[in-house]
């Protein structure tokens, strides 16, 4: 997202700011802390007008290597938006007797709305598959996630799909294998039914139907869930894209 248009999104001031990680506060969501030597998950513990306290990470030295950072970045996402600032530096503090990290009140934050999500690519391995029945009586499709974020899914057909189908059908109770993080079942509405080409191995196109689903709504835990599959897949990608630099 170019600067001139982060503009738009930028909540500015202590009431603005304060509002926003309440609610990421009251919903216990994952927040994604990530610097120049690492990132790891936590959560928000407190928040006042001038302070915050996020919860120590699982890794004890992570959690060192946090307090070294002079910039620390951090994420969160709701179903309604993507919650996003930066911290000049974490403090040791504590919270309810236990230890923490402390740090000022950030003067802004970005929060882009659901329209806005990014949606994270999921690896070829471990597969996620999606299962769902098709709306003409026609059996159940089992299908390939290609894409994930909290507003809904993008998936890939190994075999025939109704001919029937436009976008607008809506499908009950899809349910999503997310492997090792476990299954997500939902309401979803079909908003794009289209195609991916790529060129196999006999250098002869192959042809894949892609349909595009929108979670109807989503309960705490289902958000949960996924925020923390974004996360592990968020993580995993840019270890890989490390290892190869």
């Amino acid at each position: 997202m170019k600067e001139e248009e982060k503009e738009q999104y930028l909540k500015r001031g202590p009431l603005a700011v304060l509002a926003v990680l309440k609610n990421l506060l009251k919903n216990q969501t994952p927040v994604l802390v990530s610097h120049a030597r690492g990132q790891f998950i936590t959560r928000l513990l407190y928040a006042d007008k001038e302070r915050l306290i996020v919860d120590y990470g699982s890794n004890e030295y992570e959690n060192q290597l946090a307090l070294e950072m002079n910039e620390l970045h951090l994420a969160a996402e709701t179903y309604g938006a993507k919650v996003e600032f930066t911290l000049n530096a974490l403090e040791n503090d504590s919270h309810e007797g236990l230890p923490a990290f402390g740090a000022g009140l950030p003067d802004e934050l970005l929060m882009i709305q659901r329209r806005e999500f990014f949606r994270v690519a999921v690896p070829l391995d471990p597969i996620f598959y999606c299962y769902v029945k098709w709306p003409d009586g026609s059996g159940q499709g089992r299908m390939r996630v290609q894409d994930l974020s909290l507003g809904g899914i993008g998936v890939l057909s190994d075999s025939p799909i109704p001919e029937s189908l436009e976008g607008g059908e809506i499908f009950k109770k899809v349910c999503v294998e997310l492997g090792e993080y476990g299954r997500l079942e939902a309401d979803a509405t079909l908003i794009n039914v289209g195609e991916r080409s790529v060129v196999g191995n006999k250098n002869e196109t192959v042809v894949t139907p892609r349909l595009s689903f929108r979670f109807a709504s989503l309960d705490f835990s289902q958000e949960r869930l996924l925020q923390n599959v974004i996360f592990s897949l968020e993580r995993l990608a840019r270890e890989k894209a490390t290892r190869f630099q």
